[in-house]
C-alpha cells in the first residue's frame, strides 16, 4: 500500500476512464464477445452454467472466511473486553472498515443503488430492453441493483486488504493472488452478463484507493497513524461499561486486564 500502487490504480481509472468514455461502445463490444461465448436460448447463456455458479459462489466464502477472523477477534474483544484480541488490533480494524467501506457502502450502498446503468443482460443491444448508457452517466433506467459497480468484484478486490497484512517476503506473491483473483470474479460475472467491464475496473479502483487510505490513516500517516494498543484500549472503553454491568446483575465482580 504504498505511493507506486497508488499511481498504478490512479492511471488504470484515468485511462479506462477517457478510453472507455470516449469510446463507450468498446463496453459493449466486450460484453458481446461474452454472449457469444456459449450458445443457447437466452443471452448470456453461461450464467446458468453450474461451475460458473459454483465458481462465484466460492469466491463469496472465500472473501467471507477471509474476514472471518476478524469479525471473531473483534466480537470476542467486544465480549471479553480485558482479553488481550486475538488478531492485531489495527489489522483487525483494517480488514472490518475496507470491507464496510468498500463492497458494502460504496459499492452495494451507493453506487449500485443510485448509479442506474443497466447490466449487459438488460441492454437492447445485448438481448435486453434497456437503453445502454456509459460508465460515467449515472442517468440510466436500472431502477436498483444496477451495473456500476460491482459488488462482487468490489469483494474479490478486497483481498487486497489482507493480501497487505501479508510478511514482507511475502507481500508480492500475495498481492498478485489477490489482484489474480479480482480480475478472476471479473471475467465471471463478465461471462454471466451482470457487469460491463469497465464495472469491473471501478470495483478494483475504488477498492483499492479504500483499502490504500484506511492502511494509511492506521499505519503510515504521523497524525493519524495508531498502534494495536491504542485500537485495543479504545474497544475496551466503549465495552468495559456494559460488560461490567452486565457482570454486575449476576453478582460477579470484574476480572483484571490481561497483561
Amino acid at each position: 500500500m504504498n505511493r507506486a500502487g497508488l499511481f498504478v490504480a490512479l492511471a488504470v481509472a484515468v485511462v479506462s476512464g477517457v478510453v472507455f468514455g470516449v469510446f463507450a461502445g468498446l463496453d459493449v463490444l466486450v460484453a458481446r464477445r461474452f454472449l457469444d461465448l456459449v450458445p443457447g436460448p437466452f443471452s448470456f447463456s453461461l450464467r446458468f452454467n453450474p461451475t460458473v455458479m459454483t465458481l462465484r459462489d466460492g469466491s463469496i466464502w472465500l472473501v467471507a472466511l477471509l474476514a472471518a477472523p476478524a469479525v471473531a477477534a473483534l466480537a470476542l474483544k467486544i465480549a471479553l473486553p480485558r482479553r488481550r484480541m486475538l488478531l492485531p488490533g489495527r489489522a483487525a480494524v483494517f480488514l472490518l472498515v475496507t470491507l464496510a467501506l468498500g463492497p458494502g457502502v460504496i459499492a452495494n450502498g451507493l453506487l449500485k443503488e443510485y448509479w442506474g446503468r443497466p447490466r449487459p443482460i438488460d441492454v437492447v443491444s445485448l438481448g435486453g430492453n434497456q437503453t445502454f448508457v456509459a460508465w460515467w452517466d449515472p442517468r440510466g433506467n436500472c431502477p436498483t441493483n444496477c451495473s456500476f459497480v460491482s459488488g462482487d468484484i468490489s469483494s474479490a478486490f478486497w483481498t487486497l486488504a489482507p493480501a497487505a497484512l501479508a510478511p514482507p517476503a511475502w507481500r508480492a506473491l500475495t498481492y498478485g493472488a489477490a489482484v489474480a483473483f479480482g480480475i478472476g470474479v471479473s471475467l465471471l460475472r463478465m461471462a454471466a452478463g451482470a457487469h460491463f467491464v469497465t464495472d469491473a475496473i471501478f470495483a478494483g479502483v475504488f477498492t483499492f484507493l479504500i483499502a490504500w487510505a484506511v492502511h494509511g490513516a492506521l499505519y503510515r500517516w504521523p497524525r493519524t497513524r495508531l498502534t494495536d494498543d491504542d485500537v485495543e484500549h479504545a474497544i475496551e472503553r466503549v465495552a468495559l461499561p456494559p460488560h461490567d454491568y452486565v457482570l454486575g446483575l449476576f453478582g460477579r465482580r470484574p476480572s483484571r486486564p490481561e497483561p
